[in-house]
């Protein structure tokens, strides 16, 4: 190859990396829904590093089923959810994990299920505006390990904001394993430094390493 056209595709590859890279860095902005602050509860620290972490807005509902014994088998899912008074929460028990249970840390509900390991098993609580506020709930028999779960219940309860304007970082608890900026950019910068090894090797021996060395044409 002449170090010309070398130089022209060289230049193009660099061009084309680079585009690539914005272009993702976009399409991750706009996966990362910045489309204006919204609010969630604020948790209390035993919820909000409890296992698996995911969360519900789940206002509007009647209804609310979480699983018993998600992800490893030892987390509930969702493990946290925003409900209106007058929702039905039901646990349902995965069979994974072991033998768990349902019952209140603390909050403006009680309530406390049999410990129980057999998947299908269910049990289920009435939430009505006297439970109103947040509730902490943990398994007994795996609270030292991080099985706690929360729910919020109506609109009066203690919020901080989330999302805001466009950062190019996705919101983890909403999607699934995003293409992260900085990586797109580590990929883009090596492709550079790739692309000015070639053309330092062009420049000082006059062809590609694939053709052997020669002089300039």
């Amino acid at each position: 190859m002449k170090r010309r056209d070398f130089m022209r595709t060289a230049g193009g590859a660099t061009a084309a990396v680079a585009s690539s890279a914005a272009a993702t860095g976009t399409v991750a902005a706009q996966e990362g829904g910045g489309g204006g602050a919204s609010v969630r509860p604020e948790w209390p620290s035993g919820v909000e590093n409890a296992n698996l972490g995911s969360y519900t807005d789940a206002r509007g509902q009647d209804e609310v089923t979480i699983e018993v014994g998600a992800g490893d088998g030892l987390a509930f899912g969702p493990t946290k959810v925003w409900v209106d008074p007058g929702t039905t929460i039901t646990w349902e028990w995965t069979g994974n994990g072991g033998k768990h249970n349902v019952e209140t840390v603390e909050g403006p509900a009680e309530f406390q299920s049999e410990v129980v390991g057999e998947g299908g098993h269910t049990f289920s609580v009435d939430l009505t505006e006297e439970n109103k506020g947040i509730i902490h709930y943990q398994c007994q028999p795996h609270a030292t390990v991080g099985m706690h779960g929360g729910i919020a219940v109506g609109e009066d309860v203690p919020t901080v904001e989330t999302g805001g304007a466009p950062t190019g970082w996705p919101d983890l608890h909403n999607i699934g394993v995003p293409l992260h900026p900085h990586w797109v950019g580590s990929a883009a910068g090596v492709g550079i430094g790739l692309t000015l090894v070639f053309t330092f090797y062009v420049l000082k021996y006059g062809e590609t390493p694939h053709s052997g060395h020669g002089g300039n044409e």
